[in-house]
């Protein structure tokens, strides 16, 4: 896969039949549901006439079955074959011949559609999205196919990469039961054996209307919105059989500091990272995950945080040095760490800078000022972030996904504008557990 602040209205006398939320006057957003459970959340931006029709399914990588990892990611390219109405590749090339734009992607948490296009096409792209959400049809050479593509795919974007088949490795360190610790596109002797089957029955399980968000954004106003989702989408029967909640396996307690070594030949720059086991960001209760990404613009957001200040000005011990906090997650997350060592400097030199630095802070806390420059930034990102009405969509489609709320995203900027210096050194000294951390060197290979 961040609001600013304006006055909560209740939005009356719409006429909507769904279950309206209060939403933020400056925000224009509606939100109501079908009969048949499908959310909807609609977007107004009236300054050009396109819109952004999203579909997003609660359903990703982590849902999947164990022995079947890439299924999510699989499913995702099948959807662009053929359907009652529509031949294998025509969605695509319908909307192109509109003048717009599609595509789709898959996570953890969620596989989401969408499209791009004038105003004036919203009712051909949501016939379209509503036909493939219960209306696939695949054919063997299709499986066969797309199952290369993917293959081909993992090769490009993982296999050619040493970073990549790191991250790959560190991450499944991190997590030894959750299905965070496999990779979205799957392994590859897992990839390699999936089948029609497989695809058909995640599709049965989780395509469904009353597992899916409608997300509209530009140029429309609810009313619209509301009469074609339920034309289109409306008509979709919920699925019975969709689990009622989202059971995964658990991560046991972490309990000894782990630590990994990937060599690679094609390693040009070697660099040492930290994973730490983090809270994710819970529905109405936004404070923690707010203290971590704000510990995580302190201490590594750009050329005046402490780590660049301390690692790359004062001492020279790194070209780069950085931190972040992965908070879009349903299920907890991790607090990251990385510092890219200077010429000369050893990875071992690099992890003992960085420990310093790290402890330093725990010792000396936040700078007020510097806080106060980030939260600045913070408000000045979310103006600008307004004018993408994409970004917008996909802002509310991840969280919605991941168990947050539309008040909970409008929320957002609020709770990261009250977090104190006492909150994020509280969450410092939480999360900077070495007993809960995977440390990785990406090196490349000795002699």
């Amino acid at each position: 896969m961040k609001r600013l602040t304006a006055a909560f209205v209740a939005l009356t006398g719409l006429g909507l039949s769904g279950i309206l939320t209060p939403v933020q006057a400056d925000d224009q957003v509606t939100a109501f549901e079908l009969d048949n459970g499908m959310e909807v959340v609609v977007i107004e931006d009236h300054r050009a006439p396109v819109v952004v029709h999203m579909v997003w399914y609660r359903a990703g990588s982590a849902d999947e079955p164990i022995g079947q990892s890439g299924v999510a990611h699989f499913l995702e390219h099948l959807l662009f074959k053929a359907t009652d109405t529509l031949e294998s590749g025509e969605f695509s090339a319908t909307v192109a011949k509109n003048g717009g734009s599609d595509n789709a992607f898959t996570s953890y948490d969620y596989t989401a559609y969408f499209q791009r296009v004038a105003a004036d096409r919203l009712e051909l792209m949501m016939r379209m999205e509503s036909d493939r959400m219960v209306n696939i049809r695949l054919t063997e050479e299709d499986i066969v196919t797309e199952r290369d593509v993917i293959l081909e795919e993992r090769n490009q974007r993982v296999e050619n990469s040493a970073s990549a088949l790191f991250r790959e490795q560190k991450n499944a360190a991190q997590y030894l039961n959750h299905r965070y610790g496999v990779p979205i596109i799957g392994w590859r002797h897992e990839m390699e054996e999936l089948d029609m089957a497989d695809a058909l029955s995640f599709y049965g399980t989780y395509y469904s209307p009353n597992n899916a968000i409608l997300v509209v954004a530009g140029d429309v106003t609810p009313q619209e919105v509301e009469a074609l989702a339920k034309t289109y989408y409306g008509v979709i029967p919920a699925n019975p059989e969709l689990p009622t909640e989202r059971t995964r396996s658990q991560e046991p307690p972490q309990t000894a500091e782990r630590r990994m070594i990937y060599r690679d030949a094609r390693v040009a720059q070697p660099y040492v990272s930290r994973s730490y086991l983090a809270p994710e960001r819970n529905a109405g209760d936004q404070k923690d995950a707010a203290a971590l990404r704000m510990l995580g613009e302190v201490l590594g957001g750009g050329q005046t945080a402490v780590m660049a200040e301390k690692l790359q000005f004062n001492t020279q011990t790194a070209v780069y040095a950085g931190a972040f906090y992965g908070g879009g997650s349903l299920d907890p997350t991790t607090f990251n760490t990385v510092v890219v060592p200077a010429p000369g400097v050893s990875l071992q030199e690099a992890e003992d800078a960085m420990d310093r630095v790290l402890a330093e802070f725990l010792e000396e806390g936040v700078d007020e000022a510097h806080l106060e420059r980030i939260k600045t930034q913070i408000r000045a990102s979310e103006i600008y972030a307004r004018d993408d009405v994409e970004g917008l969509a996909n802002r509310y489609g991840r969280a919605l996904t991941q168990g947050l709320t539309v008040e909970d995203v409008q929320d957002w900027p609020n709770v990261l504008q009250a977090v104190t210096s006492e909150d994020i050194m509280e969450a410092a000294r939480k999360v900077l557990n070495r007993k809960t951390s995977v440390t990785g060197w990406l090196m490349a290979e000795e002699g």
